[in-house]
């Protein structure tokens, strides 16, 4: 008898801070791996800076994702610990839910499911879009690293020669999925001057 083989699973979070277009990115580069199931939630402001700067519907991004859950489920399974999963990542993740996992406020299922990850000490990845930042938001930066987050701003790495906004996309996603463990081959690598 053999068994089949039961692919990791990775929370990907879209919350209301521009940069819609990295979560899109994310959700289709990691469709085409097909190594990993994704369990999707789009808060509802999200939705909303979805549609204004891709044109793209919720409805439509959940078709890239394995399982979509409604930000108000708390009752969800990635709620608990006990649903293994690779790690998360929040991409775009606004202030307000940088502010939420930092002080532990589960107030909605990012939140929750965030909290659960550093809980469980899995990499959690939180790509704050956000300039400039004021003091009161690195303090909230700070309590998230010290939860053990990684705090991962859509930087443009220049080294990498981008010739467009979507290479700009592409080279941030790399980012992240290194950061999540990942092996990506299109991340364009520092080779030194």
């Amino acid at each position: 008898m053999t068994r089949r083989a039961t692919r990791e699973r990775l929370v990907v979070a879209l919350t209301g801070a521009s940069g819609a277009v990295l979560g899109v990115r994310l959700l289709e580069r990691l469709r085409e791996r097909g190594e990993v199931e994704t369990h999707l939630v789009v808060s509802r402001n999200a939705e909303r800076v979805l549609r204004v700067e891709t044109g793209w519907t919720a409805a439509r991004l959940r078709r890239l994702a394995d399982h979509a859950w409604s930000p108000d489920a708390l009752d969800a399974p990635l709620a608990s610990g006990s649903f293994r999963t690779r790690g998360m990542v929040v991409v775009p993740c606004s202030i307000k839910t940088l502010s939420a996992v930092a002080n532990c406020f589960s107030a909605d299922l990012v939140a929750r499911a965030a909290d659960v990850t550093l809980k469980q000490r899995r990499p959690l990845v939180l790509v704050v879009r956000e300039t400039p930042l004021h003091l009161g938001q690195l303090r909230q930066m700070v309590l998230a690293a010290e939860a053990g987050a990684t705090i991962l701003p859509p930087v443009p790495a220049f080294y990498a020669r981008p010739r467009s906004v979507a290479d700009l996309v592409d080279q941030t996603v790399g980012r992240i999925l290194d950061a999540l463990g990942f092996d990506d081959p299109r991340l364009r690598r520092w080779r030194g001057g």
